[in-house]
């Protein structure tokens, strides 16, 4: 479990990002860090992710502070798919999927290639192996990017703004699927789409102005919102 205390950012032009949040997420479960642009929740998922250092505040995993723990072991513990999925162009779906496990972890090609393959015919994408990212549609680079993050075996998989390339029939569609994963790992989703994390998980937070302005279950937090 990844718990955040008294957490803190400001930046260095003087815009506080997060101001004293508290917030437990839990295994197994699909939770959503909602808030429109600027309120913090991507700064949040950065101080998660360990690629900025909070001002003030500590971020645990199962009550060892983060910083404690070896970066190598860490990226192994945690993964992120940025809302850009940073997917090699140069390499084929396959090759980037195989990357990161043979180079970090120094698994076996052949082992790691035939998991690779297992894991895009579970996603129902196998005839993407061979194809590059710029063959993809965006929903498929979608799929492709978090199938690479998974193949590290992950405990937790920060998702920052998952649908912003995806229409609404296949945002659906992605939500279906991330429930059918969350057995593998859990999963934190930075979103400004309330529909979307409705479909997706059932508790979440709000956030704004840097601030936790609603928590619970998502389907009590969104009428709070529109009522505020």
């Amino acid at each position: 479990m990844i718990k955040v205390k008294n957490l803190s950012y400001t930046y260095s032009d003087g815009t506080q990002a997060l101001k004293n949040i508290s917030v437990s997420f839990p295994e197994e479960h699909i939770f959503a860090v909602m808030g429109l642009s600027g309120s913090g929740k991507t700064t949040l998922l950065n101080c998660i992710a360990r690629f900025l250092e909070p001002q003030s505040g500590k971020i645990f995993w199962n009550d060892m502070n983060i910083r404690a723990i070896k970066e190598r072991d860490f990226r192994t513990l945690l993964g992120v798919v940025f809302q850009n999925l940073n997917l090699f162009p140069h390499l084929t779906v396959l090759e980037n999927m195989t990357l990161a496990p043979c180079r970090l972890q120094g698994r076996s090609g052949n082992v790691v290639k035939k998991q690779a393959v297992e894991m895009l015919e579970r996603l129902k994408i196998p005839e993407l192996a061979d194809n590059y990212p710029a063959q993809v549609s965006g929903g498929q680079a979608q799929r492709v990017a978090i199938a690479r993050g998974l193949m590290l075996k992950p405990k937790v998989m920060l998702l920052d703004e998952p649908t912003s390339a995806l229409d609404v029939k296949i945002t659906r569609e992605f939500a279906r699927w991330l429930r059918e994963l969350k057995s593998d790992t859990s999963f934190i989703i930075v979103t400004h789409d309330l529909p979307f994390a409705e479909k997706a998980a059932k508790n979440g937070i709000f956030i704004e102005n840097g601030q936790i302005r609603n928590s619970g279950q998502i389907s009590e937090i969104l009428p709070q919102i529109k009522g505020q």
